[in-house]
């Protein structure tokens, strides 16, 4: 399991020029099976994804076709996650182990 923080960069500024193409690269994702979770940061300073099923090689290079990423709009961070303890709600996120 992956987190991955899209912090606003010095582009942050073109936002709107690479905004329909971020959200054709979301849906992507979701369609994908990838993403499970998007949305902004509660700071204003981003976005966060919560992503499975890829290894984190795999997610760097989908993470790297993200408009909002080639744009400089957003510094990316990849965040891996190996889960210890889970609410049973969440179990079919073990099924990849």
């Amino acid at each position: 399991m992956y987190f991955i923080l899209l912090s606003f960069a010095a582009q942050k500024d073109r936002l709107a020029e690479f905004l329909e193409g971020h959200k054709a690269w979301l849906q992507q994702g979701f369609e994908d099976g990838v993403f499970l979770a998007a949305g902004s940061m509660t700071d204003g300073e981003g976005g966060a994804i919560l992503a499975v099923g890829e290894s984190e090689e795999a997610l760097a290079g989908r993470v790297a076709q993200d408009p909002f990423v080639t744009g400089g709009v957003v510094e990316p961070e990849i965040i891996g996650v190996a889960p210890t303890m889970m609410d049973p709600r969440l179990d079919f996120l073990r099924a990849g182990e």
